[in-house]
């Protein structure tokens, strides 16, 4: 089965407002930087949206935040974005702020078909509130639910036509396990093969979890803050 689409526009084409998004990356490291301009572009609005972090105010999720395209925001840390801070702070935007940890075993447990596991993080902090507690072998732990998404857009480095995934070092980060928790999982990658000529020893997401992939062109990599020695 040929998994190609032609553009990132056509690939995110039934991605309604309301929909609830899976994006990898992090920080601007493996983000699907042109599914998330493709949205841009579409104007639809009150996304829910899982990723790590919401980019910067110029780039990444930051280009959804910037327009009011993002209505929640479940995420582990948010402080690049200013466009971030001033709607959360005017109630603009809603924000479920996990526990790195959490946020990825979540994401897991999703893929996984996991009904919910129990951890210690978070265990007395407000991040515990309203959630069911246990004691596990004289030990606190607090039960956290499965994330599952209508889609998960991911960003890989290469793909055959069937949606097997080969990932580039660090830009690893959450996408395969996001990748196995969109009910649709489209994926742009630096390069699509044929069938057959991905090693498969080395490939990270087989393509029984992708349905869609994107070739995508000219990629920006942006680095959030670019720190040099004197």
């Amino acid at each position: 089965m040929d998994k190609v689409y032609p553009s990132a526009a056509a690939a995110v084409a039934d991605v309604k407002s309301g929909s609830t998004l899976l994006v990898g990356g992090f920080g601007l490291v493996g983000i699907p930087e042109h599914l998330i301009a493709a949205l841009q572009e579409s104007g639809i609005k009150d996304l829910t949206c899982i990723s790590n972090n919401c980019g910067v105010d110029d780039f990444g999720l930051g280009l959804l935040l910037a327009q009011k395209q993002i209505r929640k925001m479940i995420s582990s840390y948010v402080g690049e974005n200013k466009t971030f801070e001033r709607q959360f702070l005017s109630g603009e935007l809603e924000v479920e702020l996990v526990p790195q940890g959490t946020l990825a075993e979540r994401i897991r447990a999703g893929g996984a078909g996991i009904g919910g596991f129990f951890t210690p993080a978070g265990v007395g902090t407000p991040v515990a509130q309203g959630k069911e507690t246990r004691v596990i072998e004289g030990k606190e732990y607090v039960l956290e639910y499965p994330i599952v998404a209508d889609f998960a857009l991911i960003k890989g480095f290469k793909a055959d036509r069937m949606g097997n995934v080969i990932y580039r070092e660090t830009a690893q980060n959450f996408n395969p396990m996001m990748a196995t928790a969109g009910k649709i999982t489209i994926v742009e990658v630096e390069e699509i093969v044929e069938v057959g000529e991905l090693d498969p020893s080395a490939i990270h997401t087989p393509g029984i979890y992708v349905q869609r992939v994107v070739l995508g062109e000219h990629y920006e990599k942006r680095i959030e803050r670019r720190t040099v020695r004197n």
